[in-house]
């Protein structure tokens, strides 16, 4: 667990985070405060804490997604390529009450997605500023603890540099606060 609080703390000023297998916030870095910001279901952040479900659900980030159709689409097609490799009966529970949150969609054409994109961006309103981030996921290939093999870290990048901005500031108040 040293290496991953080392990497999580290493990616700051820029959030990152670690989950198990059923995508259970495990840690965290101090820069994931602005996604946490305005969560108005108190229960949405008590552990274990789901980030699928933090992330989607009305009363977690998904009202301040300012993508969150297409936002939603690319974390339902993952889930649901995790389910189709594993069957595990917690994901599955998992995706079925996922599709039954609200899906963004202001008309009934569900939003593309595409299967070998890339980058899938994620646009954050936070207070007046609109964050935009890539994401990537980084798992241990060949960990000597079974801990670790269960263990995935999210590191989100700014997308443009107004974003980047806002980070370093935020960081900046941190440091000074603390």
């Amino acid at each position: 667990m040293a290496a991953v609080e080392t990497v999580l703390r290493g990616h700051e000023p820029f959030p990152a985070l670690a989950v198990d297998r059923h995508w259970n916030l495990v840690s965290a870095n101090a820069a994931i405060g602005p996604f946490l910001a305005d969560v108005s279901e108190p229960s949405l952040l008590k552990p274990p804490v789901n980030v699928l479900r933090l992330s989607l659900h009305p009363g977690g980030v998904a009202p301040r997604i300012v993508n969150l159709a297409e936002w939603r689409a690319h974390l339902l097609e993952r889930l649901k390529h995790q389910n189709d490799a594993t069957g595990d009966p917690t994901l599955i529970e998992l995706e079925r009450e996922l599709r039954a949150y609200p899906s963004g969609l202001t008309s009934s054409r569900p939003a593309p997605v595409e299967p070998s994109g890339i980058v899938h961006p994620l646009r954050l309103a936070h207070g007046d500023a609109v964050l935009s981030f890539i994401s990537t996921i980084t798992v241990f290939g060949t960990p000597l603890d079974v801990t670790l093999s269960e263990l995935a870290i999210e590191s989100f990048f700014p997308a443009d540099e107004q974003t980047r901005t806002v980070l370093v500031r935020l960081a900046k108040e941190r440091a000074a606060a603390s």
